[in-house]
């Protein structure tokens, strides 16, 4: 589950920040701190993307986004208050992905939040199209899934499926997310679908390996899970 910073001074807009991508299936942290912002972005779990209100009570948030784009690429999207054409120029030049004006409908935060996002999944999708664990090998380039030595045959969805799964291994994936990552963002169908290729993947993959398998996690998503 990805993890979203919200940084503003205003109870209100961060209690209705953490509601709606609550809702939306996201975790989230919140702070009022510019200096809690560059610390948790440089810490070992750094947040998936920081919603940032540029006045903030120690510490300019622009400054801020243009110290964050120094040294990672977490995206940044600006929350602010002004909306003069000199504003958003500023944010947008010093890095911030998006800028949003105050009062904001919740609703278009969280549609700009997940099309950050999938913009910044396609960027860092892995550059590997062969991906080898035990008794299993996925060949991107061959559309190609050998299970136990043996070619299976996959259709393309539940190949791509557990490719991506099988990258990102012991990372959960909410299903709006598979559907976004493997699907593609314009798919409206039902996110229950991947409930379908996930039961059909582990008719296929059961009893091949004890050191690998695709887990359910309750309330959330899926894993391609490692034992260690």
């Amino acid at each position: 589950m990805e993890r979203i910073l919200i940084a503003d001074d205003d109870k209100t807009s961060r209690e209705a920040l953490q509601l709606a991508l609550r809702r939306d299936g996201f975790e989230s942290l919140a702070t009022q701190s510019g200096a809690e912002v560059l610390s948790l972005c440089k810490g070992e779990n750094p947040p998936a993307l920081v919603l940032l209100e540029p006045a903030l009570p120690d510490r300019d948030g622009i400054e801020i986004c243009k110290e964050v784009r120094s040294f990672s690429d977490i995206p940044v999207i600006i929350l602010s208050s002004r909306d003069d054409v000199a504003a958003k120029v500023l944010g947008l030049a010093f890095g911030a992905d998006d800028y949003i004006t105050k009062p904001f409908d919740t609703r278009e935060v969280m549609a700009r939040v997940k099309a950050v996002l999938r913009r910044t999944r396609i960027h860092n999708k892995p550059k590997n199209t062969l991906i080898t664990y035990e008794n299993l090998i996925i060949d991107m380039n061959r559309y190609e899934a050998k299970i136990g030595g043996k070619v299976c045959e996959l259709p393309p969805k539940e190949i791509e499926l557990l490719f991506h799964l099988a990258s990102n291994p012991n990372k959960v994936f909410t299903r709006d997310e598979l559907l976004d990552d493997v699907w593609g963002f314009e798919y409206y169908g039902d996110s229950r679908t991947i409930d379908v290729h996930i039961k059909r993947l582990r008719t296929k993959l059961d009893g091949v390996s004890d050191k690998w398998f695709l887990k359910t996690v309750w309330g959330v998503g899926y894993k391609f899970e490692l034992n260690e």
